[in-house]
């Protein structure tokens, strides 16, 4: 019985693959070929997840398309390239860095710069308050003349 759980824990990443055996390929190394342009695509339906991956129709269809382009003669960057011009920059995994992506690759630079500062700032003021200061000599007299007050009440 263990023997089956540890082979079905080994064997649920090739079930999370989402190529259906229809779509495979019959020659191992065209299908190999396949599935890392499809590693490279993401699904445009999808939040970050790459096409091998995907059940969507639309990375169905995306699959597809890169195995007849590949069957048809295609290089991997053909095939990359012929899908980038349909898709735009958002279906490569990878972007590339241009002014319609800066946006993009800056962004975590920048936030990671912004939660230092943030961070710094709130930690220096945090050591910048002193003490609050003890009580001034009116409002001690003040204090001995309520203790005193309450003491002889409760003596009566």
């Amino acid at each position: 019985m263990k023997r089956i759980a540890i082979l079905l824990f080994l064997l649920l990443p090739v079930a999370a693959l989402a190529v259906e055996p229809d779509e495979m390929l019959q020659d191992p190394v065209m299908e190999e070929r396949a599935r890392e342009i499809s590693k490279e695509l993401r699904c445009v339906v999808c939040q970050n997840q790459d096409i091998d991956s995907s059940n969507a129709g639309v990375a169905r269809d995306l699959r597809i398309l890169v195995r007849e382009r590949l069957v048809a003669g295609d290089s991997d960057e053909e095939v990359i390239s012929y899908i980038h011009a349909r898709y735009g920059d958002y279906v490569l995994m990878s972007p590339p860095l241009n002014a319609s992506t800066l946006a993009l690759w800056l962004a975590p630079f920048v936030l990671a710069i912004v939660a230092l500062l943030v961070g710094w700032t709130v930690i220096s003021n945090s050591r910048r308050k002193t003490a609050t200061p003890g009580f001034s000599d009116d409002e001690e007299a003040e204090i001995a003349r309520f203790i005193d007050n309450n003491t002889s009440k409760d003596n009566s």
